[in-house]
């Protein structure tokens, strides 16, 4: 059963407008580091690292990031001279976030809260890495409480592969936890965790191989509903709404951001669009057609959105199209 009319916020949810925002990609599928660019948003690794770290800091230092299956994103808001750092989920090893980090010279003192999108293991699989990193008491983690369920999915002859377990409440001390199922605010109100998404397009269906485990027993656990994505209202663009998966479809997932924020105007779309694989490739075709009519000034797909995905987007949106590196830093 599809679930709508619960998940509608009452009330929009008051997101601060920032006055700039950065984003780091820590941990994505792919990297590039030789194609060009042609947006001023957009700095890759080498220009960038260099332009904070200085020449003699890459000389002894610097190494290129690597990639893995996976998501990560360090994001900071600048908003009335005042600046905050929210890390966006943590990649799918213990080592390769923390290997980026350390390659690109960061630093993750900075962080003040961490959002994980939803419990699958390539967005929180290096989470107990940067805890010990940041080693903040009371940093709070902020999920959604199916994170916690034992998941897997069944192959076509009705084989489950279990998933990685979500880490504990005491793995993760002396950080916390905050469960949360409804929109929410973090950074000083200049974050919003979306909260549950409404399934409310008619092609944006769930997985049917996924599964959980409850009392014992294996059931279907197609719609994921612990997929969340974060959204950053930008003074004089509008929003930028970073996707994990979009389980939920980045179609769902971005007008839910509209509706939430009160806010039609959408700049930027990044990260996993879940394109990718024969049950989600079919929707590729409506799902650019409706980006198309939101009309942002940028798409990044990234992760999960698959080469097929990615390529209907290039094709169709090619000014807005950026394909996403480690180490890409976007500055709005």
């Amino acid at each position: 059963m599809i679930r709508k009319g619960d998940r509608t916020p009452r009330q929009i949810v008051q997101l601060k407008e920032v006055d700039g925002a950065e984003m780091i990609s820590l941990m994505d599928n792919s990297v590039d580091f030789l194609s060009t660019v042609e947006r001023e948003e957009v700095q890759q690794v080498r220009k960038w690292v260099k332009e904070n770290k200085g020449e003699e800091w890459i000389k002894e230092h610097f190494l290129l990031p690597v990639a893995e299956h996976g998501f990560s994103m360090l994001i900071r808001l600048f908003y009335e001279g005042t600046s905050h750092c929210v890390l966006f989920d943590t990649g799918g090893s213990p080592e390769g976030v923390m290997t980026n980090v350390d390659r690109m010279g960061l630093d993750l003192s900075e962080v003040e809260s961490i959002v994980l999108s939803h419990g699958h293991y390539d967005h929180f699989g290096g989470l107990l890495a940067v805890l010990r990193v940041v080693d903040k008491k009371n940093l709070p983690i902020i999920v959604h409480e199916d994170m916690f369920k034992t998941r897997g999915v069944t192959d076509t002859k009705g084989t489950i592969r279990k998933h990685p377990d979500f880490p504990t409440d005491y793995q993760v001390k002396p950080a916390r936890y905050v469960r949360t199922k409804q929109p929410y605010l973090t950074a000083d109100k200049t974050v919003l965790v979306t909260g549950e998404i409404p399934r409310e397009t008619d092609f944006e269906k769930g997985f049917p191989q996924h599964r959980v485990l409850t009392n014992g027993q294996w059931q279907p656990d197609p719609w994921i509903w612990d997929d969340r994505a974060i959204v950053i209202n930008i003074k004089q663009k509008g929003l930028v709404v970073i996707s994990g998966c979009a389980h939920a479809g980045i179609i769902n997932t971005t007008r839910y951001a509209q509706q939430t924020t009160g806010t039609d105007n959408v700049f930027a779309i990044m990260g996993g669009f879940h394109l990718a694989g024969k049950e989600y490739e079919p929707r590729i075709s409506h799902t650019v057609e409706e980006l198309k009519l939101m009309n942002p000034n940028l798409l990044v797909p990234s992760h999960c959105t698959g080469w097929k995905g990615v390529y209907a987007i290039a094709k169709a949106m090619p000014h807005a199209f950026v394909w996403n590196s480690v180490g890409n830093l976007y500055r709005f």
